[in-house]
């Protein structure tokens, strides 16, 4: 777990927060809440990460990366004022782009271990993520930090018009 000191120094707070620096919308995306959280998002980034770098160039996955963290973020901040951190949005930003640039390909889930395409493997996540946002299921998560960032990552795929490469 995050050290109280560490989460009010890096994590993102609310702008109107006595604790929100301007550093934040950026160090919040490399730091997450426990090792659970950040095994999950490097997973996400290991395995669908170099392909949509390999389709976008190494500087259009930045912008891609960055932009999705920071719209996430900010999204979870206009719906709930609390603090957010962790790579999710971003990370769901390269899951959304993914799906995307290359909808059919088959994945793997984990539990159970079944293939899926990858465009109804990030449309069902984002209906999860939607649904326990809405019912308040899964207290703590950002689930709407989730739903920005791959907004965001749909959105810069189609306007780069990089989507159905495969």
């Amino acid at each position: 777990m995050v050290g109280e000191q560490a989460y009010n120094y890096l994590s993102l707070f609310f702008f109107e927060n006595a604790k929100f620096q301007y550093w934040q919308p950026l160090t919040h995306m490399f730091m997450h809440g426990d090792e659970r959280h950040l095994i999950f998002n490097m997973l996400g980034l290991f395995f669908l990460g170099p392909m949509v770098e390999s389709g976008l160039g190494p500087k259009r996955f930045l912008i891609l990366y960055l932009s999705c963290g920071f719209f996430a973020s900010f999204a979870q901040l206009s719906i709930t004022q609390g603090a957010v951190l962790g790579a999710s949005g971003a990370t769901y930003g390269v899951l959304a782009a993914f799906a995307t640039m290359f909808p059919n390909m088959q994945l793997m889930l984990l539990f159970p271990p079944i293939p899926i395409k990858a465009k109804y493997m990030a449309l069902g996540l984002i209906v999860i993520g939607l649904y326990s946002g809405m019912s308040g299921a899964q207290a703590g998560i950002a689930h709407f930090a989730h739903i920005g960032g791959a907004l965001l990552g749909f959105i810069l795929i189609k306007y780069w018009k990089m989507d159905n490469l495969r």
